[in-house]
């Protein structure tokens, strides 16, 4: 019989490359979750490899293909202990291996070789996963190198190398076991986070002191421990190919499943895409027997036939426990234990049969005695919390208790104590004092009963009556708020219907007009018995919509609180007539201070300026509860209040506006000054359209001039965004400065352009998120040296 693992060996090295048919992946290639293409396939289909959905995110990994995509056999995980990645991830292939980028961002290398000899990719049908370079035709890197729960046909496990469990069929995270190929030739489960030692074992191929160097699993099926003239096969498919039918494809894998118990799995994979998976084999573990699958001071048992785990008596679930083991803790201090010359907390003995400890936890104490002896000694014994008496035996177990269970026919009873009542201490000042555990009275403990009922009873009175009280309260204002007739500007009011009549009277006639904008012209007015200024806002051309629908909308726009947001008081609708009332806000326009005021404005203060607005533009974007785009950001719709904080107004009035009127705005208008290319266009408006309109603001911060100037020395500085380019490239900033050029913060100029020029891209994707917007201008994050704003090629920063 010597020639079967001879034979077995030449199988090995017959089937090994089987099902390496490739299909070529080039460099530059790119997937993201929930693009065009969010994995490469094998050229059979059988397997794939790109993005898979995980928790709350996605996770990159390969999978054996079903025709149902939630039915998706994961084979390995890239990076799997790392938080879900989010929907704008991507992967690219490099020279340097598979590149990971989120929010247009390079992070970190996820599959890498080192060097920089990449050429190609591809997703082989044996299911591993290869870099290459061509240039020496050879692989650098592979997956089939680095499992993690699972091994393919033609895969193999070499010494020192493990597989690692995933923590549930729904995450592959690293679980609680893991296999390990020792270097000894023994194959050995272990929980993990364990000193692996024998003791810790939970099964083991009993092979130690072989020439076994690999765990092996070929593409027929056989799973073996192959060494130098050695084979051990713990599995041998007896289906050769020849007699399968002609229409199915089997596929073998064999996993560390999320139990701890290693397992070999068919998948026979018909001609019409379905698959049919059976388990081929296993490790003769039963439940329980799988050493951290119940946690610290925890055992299992079997319940209605499945593994269940419990606290042992006087312990309670840990509030720290995460993970789907359970971890116990003391619900009891220890230091209660200790006596003291008037009384002592007692404690009373629970049992449990068939119990059993881990083997490698050692006894710090151990006693032949009477059961009767022992639990005496363990209730003098302050440090003792658990006991084990076996055959005669007294063993006492520091904590933590690891490795529980029952086990039916064991002899073994563990012992607990637990607090009960009070120790008498009525004993003679001569003897020596020892625990006696009484009990209460039934009398007393009625009593007892009885008082705390009572005052659990006068406490849920005086909490309903305080309750009722506060009802009555509300009730009593809103009812005189409702009935007032002229109610003013009242902070207990988020939003306040005006009417027409109210309006013109605070504006007097709306004679005192301070701005006119894009959605119309903004009056001057005051309410209220302490003459609260307000701004009252006519709008013009808005969309021809219902009361309801824009009571809708104004409602959205009420929501939004941030200390760099114009707040919105109330609103009034007179048939076709419709205005909003906002908070006066003092010192007037950016635009006014930035082109009209001879007002000084030092480096400082034109940075906290851009970041006011930028804070402002990130709450609309990402904080408040609905997403809103403002679509006309310029310096007349950001206000400077009375401590020169800047505020953005007109958010949320961009679906207000009629459609046609938007589009065929005049090229000399104001507004169209800041309007990103796209607009043109009719693409899709995105909140990169705000961080363009937001770039043009910045440069004109910087310098102190409109983004279109015709009253300039040269035909350069018509434009600003060219002129702050060209000026930036030949490394010329001073003449954007040349008036108060003694003053300049260099350092704060130069950041305040780089950014300025990195949001006036032309392209969309080469705008920077107004998250590091903030980041950069606030010197947290490098800046790129930005290209020219008119470039449309992608850039590797975004």
């Amino acid at each position: 019989m010597a020639f079967i693992p001879v034979v077995l060996s030449l199988l090995f090295m017959l089937f090994a490359e089987q099902g390496t048919g490739k299909r070529v992946i080039e460099l530059g290639s790119r997937l993201s979750p929930e693009g065009n293409q969010s994995s490469w396939a094998s050229s059979s289909g059988h397997f794939a490899f790109g993005f898979y959905s995980q928790g709350d995110g996605f996770a990159v990994g390969i999978w054996l293909v079903n025709v149902s995509p939630a039915e998706n056999t994961i084979v390995w995980t890239a990076n799997r202990d790392s938080p879900p990645l989010s929907s704008n991830s991507t992967l690219q292939l490099t020279k340097t291996g598979l590149l990971f980028f989120q929010d247009g961002r390079q992070g970190q290398v996820l599959l890498s070789n080192f060097v920089d000899v990449t050429s190609s990719a591809s997703m082989l049908d044996s299911g591993n996963f290869v870099l290459y370079d061509d240039t020496h035709n050879t692989v650098v890197w592979q997956s089939f190198e680095h499992p993690t729960d699972t091994i393919l046909g033609g895969q193999n496990l070499s010494i020192n190398a493990k597989l690692v469990s995933s923590v549930s069929n729904s995450s592959h995270s690293s679980g609680r076991f893991f296999l390990l190929m020792q270097g000894d030739g023994n194959l050995v489960a272990y929980p993990v986070n364990s000193p692996e030692t024998g003791g810790d074992a939970y099964w083991a191929s009993n092979t130690r002191g072989s020439t076994f160097q690999h765990l092996s699993l070929n593409v027929l099926g056989f799973l073996c421990l192959s060494g130098p003239g050695n084979l051990h096969c713990f599995f041998n498919h007896s289906v050769s190919p020849g007699m399968k039918s002609q229409n199915k494809t089997s596929i073998y894998r064999s996993t560390v499943d999320v139990d701890g118990n290693l397992r070999l799995y068919e998948h026979q994979l018909e001609g019409n895409g379905s698959s049919h998976v059976q388990v081929l084999w296993s490790t003769p573990l039963k439940k329980c027997e799988t050493k951290g699958f119940c946690g610290f001071n925890s055992y299992c048992s079997i319940v209605t036939g499945h593994a269940m785990c419990e606290c042992f008596p006087g312990f309670v679930p840990s509030k720290s426990n995460g993970n789907v083991s359970l971890d116990c803790v003391l619900a009891h201090s220890k230091g209660s234990c200790k006596s003291s010359e008037d009384a002592m907390i007692s404690y009373k003995i629970t049992m449990l049969e068939n119990m059993s400890f881990s083997d490698s936890d050692d006894p710090y104490w151990d006693s032949q005695m009477k059961k009767e002896e022992c639990e005496k000694s363990f209730l003098e014994d302050c440090d003792c919390m658990a006991v084990l008496y076996l055959n005669g035996n007294c063993r006492k177990y520091r904590l933590p208790l690891t490795y529980g269970r029952t086990i039916q026919n064991q002899v073994a009873v563990a012992l607990f104590k637990v607090p009960s009542g009070i120790v008498d201490s009525s004993t003679p000042n001569n003897s020596t004092l020892k625990p006696r555990i009484i009990v209460d009275n039934k009398k007393r403990l009625v009593m007892v009963l009885a008082i705390t009922l009572g005052c659990l009873l006068l406490l849920s009175l005086a909490l309903a009556g305080f309750i009722f009280l506060i009802y009555k309260r509300k009730v009593y204002k809103y009812t005189k708020l409702f009935k007032s007739e002229n109610l003013g500007f009242t902070k207990e009011c988020s939003l306040h219907p005006f009417s027409f009549d109210e309006l013109e009277i605070s504006t007097r006639s709306f004679t005192e007009e301070i701005e006119r904008g894009s959605f119309g012209a903004v009056y001057r007015g005051t309410i209220g018995d302490t003459n609260t200024s307000i701004a009252v806002k006519r709008l013009e051309t808005i969309a021809d919509e219902g009361e309801r629908e824009f009571r809708t909308e104004i409602t959205a726009i009420a929501r939004t609180h941030h200390k760099n947001l114009v707040k919105l008081i109330g609103f009034c609708i007179n048939g076709a007539r419709k205005l909003l009332v906002y908070e006066y806000v003092s010192n007037g326009s950016l635009a006014s201070l930035l082109f009209n005021d001879e007002k000084h404005m030092s480096w400082r203060d034109r940075l906290k300026i851009a970041l006011d607005v930028a804070r402002g533009v990130l709450y609309l974007h990402e904080e408040c509860e609905v997403r809103i785009i403002h679509c006309s950001i310029n310096p007349r719709n950001i206000l400077m209040d009375e401590v020169w904080t800047a505020k953005i107004s007109d958010f949320g009035l961009a679906k207000l506006l009629k459609l046609d009127h938007s589009r065929m705005k005049n090229e000399d208008d104001e507004t169209s000054k800041y309007l990103a290319p796209e607009w043109q266009k009719d693409a899709p408006i995105s909140v990169k359209f705000d961080i363009y309109s937001f770039g043009m603001v910045l440069l004109e911060i910087v310098c102190r001039r409109r983004s279109i100037e015709m009253n300039v020395s040269s035909v350069e500085e018509i434009h600003l965004s060219s002129w702050v380019y060209q000026c930036f490239a030949a490394g010329q900033l001073n003449k954007l400065v040349k008036e108060d050029e003694g003053t300049v913060d260099w350092r704060i100029l130069e950041r305040m352009v780089k950014v300025g020029l990195w949001c006036v891209q032309d392209s969309p994707p080469l705008r920077p998120s107004i998250k590091n917007v903030i980041l950069m201008l606030e010197g947290l994050k490098d800046i790129p040296i930005p290209p020219p704003p008119a470039e449309t090629s992608l850039n590797k920063y975004s």
